[in-house]
């Protein structure tokens, strides 16, 4: 398989992208037809509206990384594992967490995200409380 069609090539393209907050490859990284599912099972639709979800999160958390720790790849989906993190507010935060992609036509077509979201919830209560 070339490199162009390697998923977890595309897969590791689009994390670096995140970790650089690099929106235009973010959208240039997604399908049309993105789907992004978050840890509570939110969803949205397009990529233009993902487009401007990570726009949001960014400047909510300008600092968010992802790490990956171990990749597998299996056909077209890709899981990871790692932790995930930034600053929200001047506080601080890690968490564990895991990915699925789907990578159709060297985009990503799916991600999927599921982490523990306490920390980033209490953070979010002290703003709002």
């Amino acid at each position: 398989m070339s490199d162009q069609g390697d998923p977890s090539r595309t897969f590791k393209q689009f994390v670096t992208a995140i970790n650089n907050h690099d929106l235009q490859a973010l959208r240039e990284l997604m399908s049309p037809d993105h789907i992004f599912v978050d840890s509570l099972g939110n969803r949205v639709e397009g990529a233009a509206g993902m487009s401007a979800g990570w726009r949001g999160y960014f400047t909510m958390c300008p600092d968010y990384w992802i790490r990956l720790d171990e990749t597998i790849s299996e056909g077209s989906t890709v899981l990871a594992v790692g932790e995930a993190g930034g600053t929200i507010d001047g506080a601080s935060w890690r968490t564990p967490a895991a990915w699925k992609a789907v990578i159709r036509d060297n985009l990503v077509s799916e991600w999927q995200v599921f982490a523990d979201n306490k920390p980033v919830y209490e953070i979010l209560a002290k703003r709002n409380g």
